[in-house]
């Protein structure tokens, strides 16, 4: 049997996705893991005039042609494209085309180009294919169910990073139990150090600024003077990790996530999260490191982050220290890979 080659379909990003450095690394990953798996990943973009018709529709108010979602026939491959070594410095192979070979070719598809499967001809031309689901939010990738959930049919399996998520696909297609399969991703607890704490406060503002805006007006009034908030927008990696290192509290604005990431990175740098679990969270929100807010409860937000500066003990992190190790252990590389292991084995055993 030929080598297998795995191949990602995922969009051109110019800035940090933590749904993107997960595939990055599970390609990565499989491209060292035997002689008998390789791994691409191919990124498309939007062509010049697709762009166009974009913005113009969102200028008038006018939703993207939500009927047909991404329109594939639109798009083109980013042949020299790698993404920005600011936040991901792994070296990735990269496609040049979408000239599939049935014979030795699996594609993995992420759920916002499910209905791809379909557009593409996947199953005609007999190439095999997996949906990757990292979050059941972003699942409606059209609005034509019938495609949607043909797409879904056809693949050889169904993947997801999620607990969440795979609960929602079981009670969504309760017919393709079976053939889904639990991926996981890893986040390198030693990258993640703990430092000489100061009365900072971080967050990310990404999803819900306006919820953070909101937050910060309740604060206004009421933080103490020498408390401080800090935004991470768009940081190196180097950055992120130095100022999560130093602050003593870390605001979740996640919303509708597979699962967020941002949270565990600053768990494991020894704050206190405070916010939302944004859904997917919940597989962590455990314990005395998590505090959840319900989504929109401003003023309890604000309480809660008051609570914890106004009883804050630098013991506590000595005594949360178990907390984040089994926290590191949820999201261990060594979980990653077995996991991407048990994933190559099924693949091959479809071209068998």
């Amino acid at each position: 049997m030929s080598k297998v080659n795995i191949i990602y379909l995922i969009p051109e990003l110019k800035n940090p996705s933590g749904g993107a450095k997960v595939i990055y690394n599970h390609s990565y990953i499989l491209n060292k893991l035997n002689n008998k798996i390789s791994s691409q990943i191919i990124h498309l973009k939007k062509k010049v005039s697709y762009k166009l018709e974009s913005s113009i529709l969102k200028k008038v108010n006018v939703l993207d042609n939500k009927n047909s979602g991404w329109d594939v026939t639109k798009m083109k491959v980013s042949k020299n494209f790698t993404p920005s070594t600011r936040w991901h410095n792994k070296n990735i192979s990269v496609g040049k085309n979408l000239n599939f070979n049935y014979k030795n070719d699996f594609i993995i598809l992420p759920e916002i180009w499910a209905h791809f499967a379909d557009d593409l001809e996947l199953k005609k031309k007999k190439i095999n294919y997996a949906i990757f689901v990292q979050g059941f939010y972003h699942m409606q990738s059209t609005d034509d169910f019938n495609k949607l959930k043909n797409s879904y049919r056809n693949s050889k399996i169904i993947l997801s990073d999620s607990e969440y998520s795979i609960k929602c696909l079981n009670e969504i297609f309760p017919e393709f139990k079976k053939k889904i399969v639990r991926v996981h991703f890893s986040i390198d607890g030693k990258k993640f150090k703990i430092n000489k704490k100061k009365n900072l406060i971080t967050y990310m503002p990404r999803k819900l600024p306006d919820h953070a805006n909101l937050l910060f007006f309740y604060l206004k009034n009421l933080l103490p003077k020498n408390w401080k908030i800090l935004p991470l927008i768009n940081v190196s990696e180097e950055y992120l990790i130095k100022k999560l290192a130093s602050s003593k509290i870390f605001l979740s604005f996640s919303n509708l996530e597979g699962i967020g990431i941002p949270p565990i990175e600053a768990a494991l740098s020894g704050n206190k999260i405070i916010g939302y679990s944004g859904g997917g969270g919940v597989e962590y929100w455990k314990g005395s490191i998590f505090k959840k807010v319900e989504n929109g409860e401003i003023a309890d937000f604000g309480q809660k982050v008051l609570k914890e500066i106004n009883n804050y003990k630098l013991s506590w992190i000595k005594k949360t220290k178990n907390e984040r190790i089994q926290l590191a252990k949820q999201y261990s590389k060594k979980l990653e890979k077995e996991s991407l292991i048990n994933l190559t084995k099924k693949i091959r055993e479809i071209f068998q």
